[in-house]
């Protein structure tokens, strides 16, 4: 409570007094916002957080400007492109990557990504569960088809106000099974 949040681009506080957990993210009430009427006016508007230089987000977890810009491969080494946006769908992330194929939305859950490091600007997924290859002669599916094999969190995101942050799949490295 007390923290500010911004629409984004614009400079005007919105000064949390209430934030509760609801099954879409978080329920935010702030003290600028005086009715109803005024806070449809923030449906489907992006928010944004200053945060204080030191302040880190918890080993996993990355605010999704820090995914935005990572490369893309499969695991059979085929370059899919790079993270072009995130968005939140049901209760996983899931990435807009461009490249060679066009555009593939990616869960970040484990039953698709194998490395999430993109600290190191890396993130490999399996193209075969994306539908993007066969199984066995690593063709098939068609190219930019997004695909959800499975959609199950595998992590929660971090609060609203802290920027969103990616963590459906924890650290940097090899994804366990």
């Amino acid at each position: 409570m007390g923290r500010s949040l911004f629409v984004e681009g614009g400079d005007a506080p919105l000064t949390i007094v209430e934030a509760q957990p609801d099954a879409q993210g978080w329920r935010l009430r702030f003290a600028e916002v005086a009715d109803r009427t005024a806070a449809e006016a923030l449906r489907d508007v992006y928010l944004e957080a200053i945060v204080a230089p030191g302040e880190q987000l918890a080993r996993g977890e990355f605010y999704w400007h820090e995914v935005i810009g990572a490369s893309v491969s499969d695991v059979d080494g085929t370059a899919l492109g790079e993270v072009t946006d995130v968005y939140r769908a049901g209760g996983a992330e899931v990435i807009v990557v461009r490249g060679p194929a066009g555009e593939v939305d990616v869960p970040l859950v484990r039953a698709v990504v194998r490395i999430f490091a993109p600290a190191r600007g890396e993130i490999v997924v399996d193209g075969e569960a994306l539908g993007l290859r066969g199984p066995a002669d690593g063709a098939g599916g068609e190219s930019g088809t997004a695909a959800t094999a499975d959609t199950a969190a595998a992590g929660e995101a971090a609060p609203a106000g802290q920027g969103a942050a990616a963590e459906a799949i924890e650290g940097e490295g090899s994804v366990p099974s």
